[in-house]
């Protein structure tokens, strides 16, 4: 029976995407995954599906994780759930019932893609990331102040690429475009991911691509750090967010967990007291910040959630000024940490 259910689950992965199309049909690929609201087939991008990697173990094809609820599972979860039925045997009787259905072939594209591996996009973020340029004088940088961020000193995390690759889907041609690069790491500082942020050519805003705004690599937990995390953090989910926090109260520790599900997933440095959560106001924003307060008062962190008046932070700097940010701020931290890193920047 092992060896029968090896078989099957080896068969599954080789059909990862067509599982995910039939099973998930709310969903849409992007690059080698599968993203989905959540396993009952929600619209959204919560859930994301291995459409490459190993056969087996640790980022094989097929694994699943929901960064909304940390749900993990694989092809098997996915048909169960999708098909309503308890009974093990009738889930591999579904799921040998599918692989028998006639499928479109993978093209060259997808077959190429099952030879990635996790650590070989970390790898690839990591000379990407080294192959950039600092940001000063750059696209970067004017988009940047475009954004109202003014405060271009100490983003080492940042970086500026003229000719960074773009790719709508499998189906399209490759594109070079100018794109910031953030460098996504972990606790340590090892650069685990980038997020790469394609750039118009005036440098006003995104390129007008479909996804101008994409991260590779291991994403789950880290985040675009500024400035050494210590006793207190501020933690959100965009780059321009939190350099927009950071606007206000420069010698504060951020860091952009890229989304609001990876936001309520990120790792604690063993230091930290204090976190403030820079939530978007948004339902998805609220709730991965009341996630985040929960996973971080378990561990006797204290956590307070920062409101913006606006959608994020960066939309509260663009349009409402720093003096308004700082009032608003100012109300909201705790009272000890109001000249630390309110008053210190005036």
């Amino acid at each position: 029976m092992s060896e029968d259910l090896d078989d099957l689950t080896y068969a599954l992965a080789r059909a990862a995407e067509a599982v995910c199309r039939h099973y998930l049909s709310h969903g849409v690929r992007r690059g080698r995954y599968w993203l989905v609201g959540d396993i009952r087939n929600t619209p959204g991008r919560s859930l994301y599906v291995r459409l490459a990697g190993a056969q087996f173990g640790k980022g094989a094809i097929g694994k699943w994780r929901d960064m909304a609820t940390a749900e993990y599972g694989d092809l098997l979860d996915i048909i169960r759930e999708r098909s309503g039925l308890r009974d093990f045997g009738d889930v591999v009787r579904e799921a040998r019932q599918f692989l028998n259905l006639p499928r479109p072939k993978p093209t060259p594209t997808d077959e190429q893609a099952s030879l990635w591996t996790p650590r070989a996009s970390a790898h690839s973020a990591r000379r990407l990331f080294a192959a950039s340029r600092p940001i000063y004088g750059t696209l970067a940088e004017a988009y940047l102040r475009e954004r109202g961020v003014t405060d271009i000193g100490d983003l080492a995390s940042l970086r500026f690429h003229s000719h960074c690759f773009y790719r709508a889907d499998a189906d399209s041609p490759k594109q070079s475009l100018p794109a910031m690069i953030a460098a996504v790491t972990d606790l340590d500082g090892a650069i685990a991911g980038v997020q790469r942020t394609w750039l118009d050519l005036s440098g006003r805003g995104k390129a007008a691509i479909e996804t101008p705004r994409r991260a590779m690599g291991d994403l789950l937990g880290n985040a675009v750090r500024f400035g050494e995390a210590l006793d207190c953090l501020a933690a959100g989910e965009g780059v321009e967010t939190m350099l927009s926090l950071r606007s206000v109260m420069p010698i504060l520790p951020t860091m952009a967990a890229l989304s609001a599900a990876n936001l309520a997933a990120i790792r604690f440095p063993e230091s930290l007291r204090r976190l403030y959560v820079a939530r978007d106001n948004d339902p998805a924003g609220k709730r991965a910040a009341a996630r985040l307060v929960d996973r971080a008062n378990a561990v006797g962190i204290e956590a307070i959630v920062l409101s913006p008046s606006l959608k994020d932070f960066n939309d509260d700097l663009s349009a409402l000024g720093v003096e308004a940010m700082r009032a608003s701020l100012r109300a909201q931290v705790a009272k000890e940490d109001v000249a630390r890193f309110i008053d210190s920047a005036t």
